[in-house]
């Protein structure tokens, strides 16, 4: 054996992994997941008992037909979606490699796609009940139809349709009929017409999150510039201001710490499932950071609980009742009719 083809054969065995490094045999996107089905869990357990607690508030409270309290019902049930489709995926990343293939594949077609209309149906509410928010203090008459419960459940059922044409199809798809053997990611088992569906899919939940991101951002800025003008008011104004301001302050700081480091990373990672980007290390990279963003977006989960207790009169007076005695029931009822009055008087004024 020459030399020259001894080195031929040593860059032959050095470039092969490299060159196939696309192919699911050689590059494996996977990594530890027990750890996160370890956190999923604790929000699993913290958001059910939340969202049940809601619920119950809602229902015993009998909330008033409000438009505020249509968009925070439509949201609680969004929640609930959710946590029919965190089992499947807890029970999936524990048994990664281990799980039966049918087990993967209903959390590829079912109830990975209940995570992406829970999560847009989330955000839009969330912007809409920001957008009424500022709707209530600017007080314009060309714009009052706009805070109607009919008008909040006509839009409320517009969003459900629009999510749910977007992402229902990424189920409805058939999947492959040759099956990967061994352990497998979903875009796996998508034909092209499905791959296809799930890049437009893709791309239209961005356009979705970008603008209402847009109406969120810039509604809780404008609402927070009004409370701000009332600083030099009433003692009571004041004190009323300050509590809606760190709510909305709360409320924005929980969306972009839920939301924009996905947002900020599923378009290239995107791009890995339908090999526009084809390098194996950086396809790994970006798995890694899909998952833990996506963590950050299921934890809006626990944190929907605590808006419903700040923008619902009914959920707050039901949840403080619960932790009151007898006697204080009847006072804790008349202060939050008196602050519920205060909230109303705050957003009339110019």
């Amino acid at each position: 054996m020459t030399l020259s083809s001894v080195g031929l054969r040593y860059l032959s065995v050095r470039r092969q992994p490299a060159m196939a490094a696309p192919s699911n045999s050689s590059c494996v996107i996977s990594g530890r997941m027990e750890p996160y089905a370890a956190v999923y869990i604790l929000i699993f357990l913290v958001g059910m008992a939340g969202a049940l607690v809601s619920l119950w508030a809602f229902v015993r409270g009998r909330a008033t037909r409000k438009c505020m309290n249509v968009y925070l019902i439509n949201l609680l049930t969004s929640d609930f979606l959710l946590m029919l489709a965190l089992p499947v995926k807890i029970a999936n990343d524990l048994g990664e490699g281990s799980v039966p293939p049918s087990l993967g594949i209903f959390h590829c077609q079912c109830s990975a796609v209940l995570i992406y209309i829970n999560m847009y149906a989330s955000i839009t509410f969330l912007a809409f009940v920001s957008m009424n928010r500022y709707l209530q203090i600017s007080q314009s008459s060309r714009l009052l139809h706009l805070q109607e419960p009919r008008f909040a459940g006509v839009m409320s059922a517009v969003v459900w349709l629009l999510v749910l044409f977007i992402n229902v199809p990424n189920m409805a798809i058939p999947i492959r009929d040759h099956r990967p053997e061994g352990p497998f990611k979903c875009a796996d088992l998508k034909t092209q017409l499905g791959q296809h569906w799930h890049l437009l899919s893709v791309f239209l939940g961005m356009m979705i999150f970008l603008n209402v991101s847009a109406i969120l951002l810039l509604s809780n800025g404008l609402v927070l510039k009004q409370l701000w003008g009332r600083r030099h008011g009433g003692r009571e104004q004041r004190a009323s201001a300050r509590q809606a301001s760190v709510s909305i302050a709360g409320v924005t700081l929980a969306y972009v710490l839920c939301f924009v480091p996905y947002h900020a990373v599923r378009m290239p990672y995107t791009f890995t499932q339908t090999r526009i980007i084809d390098d194996c290390q950086l396809r790994r990279s970006l798995f890694v950071a899909k998952e833990s963003t996506l963590l950050l977006a299921i934890l809006h989960l626990c944190f929907d609980p605590v808006l419903y207790f700040y923008l619902s009169s009914s959920v707050r007076l039901r949840v403080t009742g619960v932790f009151s005695s007898k006697r204080s029931r009847t006072d804790i009822k008349d202060a939050t009719a008196a602050g519920e009055e205060e909230e109303c008087k705050i957003e009339a004024e110019p």
